[in-house]
């Protein structure tokens, strides 16, 4: 008889094992390419770790459809790659090839560092060969009319950023060991049973395969890490969580049912606006690096490592429950699920001062050049206070 999870499972146990199997060869290949994260300032780990994790991922995801092609050929196993209806003949192939592009990119960025220009570029070439391969937003059906809104010229350009702004969440998160691969792995489960419920067999055996190489990874990456994710996993991550929810949760039902894969990556968008928000209001790049990240505020809060990606694995999988609630209900039940998920999330938020700067200018005595400081330094408090006194209306509190 026939088992419609069989396949799924499958999928599962080899984009597992070949992560297990393939981690410690990335963590070689790493180490020969001198990809490694040497500690510094801004940086968790305290001795040198390699950073190439990407590649076992991308191979567990690639191990999981040769065992798909092989069932399909021997084992009568049915076909995934068929297009849902409202996305016209797909181009399976070509889609493979944007996932090759993005690991690619975040490869060369392990490798030699990419201008951050360059990096986006080979996101913006990765997201345009998915819209190539037929994979777009281009219909939002408005729940109070059931009327249907056609995004014509726009589909294009809302489905590239769409797609490279679910790689950047992903990037940004990867902060402490286990934390952007733990996220993506709880991210993609879900994902892969709202794909399942949905009837989108090519989604649910993406999701499914990207679960599997994930948990396989956090073996090595959960800490202690003995290896980091690098930009070949973290971008591969946002990427397939991204292609995973077009080909499925968000062309579903509608404006409401964009919101699920929105809020399924909350944690990675909350912190992503947050450092927004936090480098504008001091004035500096968006693109600084800085400590004030979620992990970097547990970090301060007392938390240890472990503990501080156990909270944010709890605080997703919240996420996670909440969504497929929202998935099961009316419309209105189900904006008030996301208007009780959006008031934790920002109360969370508050509480950990996720949009109070760490960063500040701050003018050197002796050289009269302006320059950055962080609450590591000693000027940082005098300039705190200037801000406290052009800010009255926030609440005052040491980082």
């Amino acid at each position: 008889m026939y088992r419609p999870w069989l396949p799924y499972l499958c999928l599962f146990l080899a984009s597992l094992f070949a992560a297990l199997l393939t981690t410690p060869l990335a963590r070689r290949i790493a180490w020969r390419a001198n990809a490694v994260d040497y500690p510094d300032k801004r940086r968790i780990n305290k001795v040198p770790i390699p950073r190439m994790g990407g590649i076992a991922v991308f191979l567990g995801i690639v191990a999981a459809f040769v065992v798909q092609y092989l069932g399909t050929k021997y084992l009568n196993w049915p076909m995934i790659l068929s297009p849902a209806p409202h996305l016209q003949n797909v181009n399976y192939r070509l889609l493979a090839l944007g996932f090759v592009a993005i690991f690619v990119t975040g490869l060369l960025d392990d490798v030699f560092q990419l201008k951050p220009l360059q990096k986006l570029a080979g996101q913006v070439i990765a997201a345009l060969i998915a819209v190539a391969s037929g994979v777009v937003i281009g219909v939002i059906v408005n729940p109070a009319t059931e009327g249907a809104f056609y995004l014509g010229v726009w589909t294009y350009p809302i489905t590239i950023v769409y797609l490279v702004a679910y790689v950047n969440i992903f990037n940004l998160i990867d902060g402490l060991d286990g934390l952007a691969s733990g996220l993506a792995c709880i991210a993609s489960l879900t994902m892969f049973a709202l794909s399942v419920m949905s009837g989108r067999t090519d989604a649910a055996a993406l999701a499914i395969a990207l679960s599997g190489s994930t948990l396989g990874f956090l073996r090595y990456n959960f800490n202690p890490a003995s290896i980091f994710l690098g930009d070949s996993g973290s971008l591969l991550l946002g990427y397939t969580l991204g292609v995973v929810s077009m080909l499925s949760v968000t062309r579903v039902a509608g404006l409401t049912t964009i919101i699920v894969p929105l809020v399924i990556a909350g944690i990675p968008i909350i912190d992503t606006f947050s450092a927004i928000v936090r480098r504008k209001r001091a004035h500096v790049s968006i693109g600084q690096a800085d400590r004030g990240h979620i992990h970097h505020r547990l970090i301060a809060e007392g938390f240890n490592q472990r503990q501080a990606v156990l909270l944010m694995y709890a605080w997703t999988a919240l996420l996670c429950l909440g969504t497929f609630a929202m998935t099961q209900v009316s419309v209105m039940p189900r904006i008030a699920i996301f208007a009780v998920l959006l008031v934790i999330s920002a109360v969370i938020a508050a509480r950990l001062h996720l949009f109070r700067p760490v960063l500040l200018h701050h003018t050197d005595p002796s050289t009269g050049q302006d320059e950055l400081v962080s609450p590591q330094d000693p000027e940082f408090e005098q300039e705190e206070e200037k801000f406290e006194e052009s800010h009255p209306d926030k609440i005052h509190h040491r980082s």
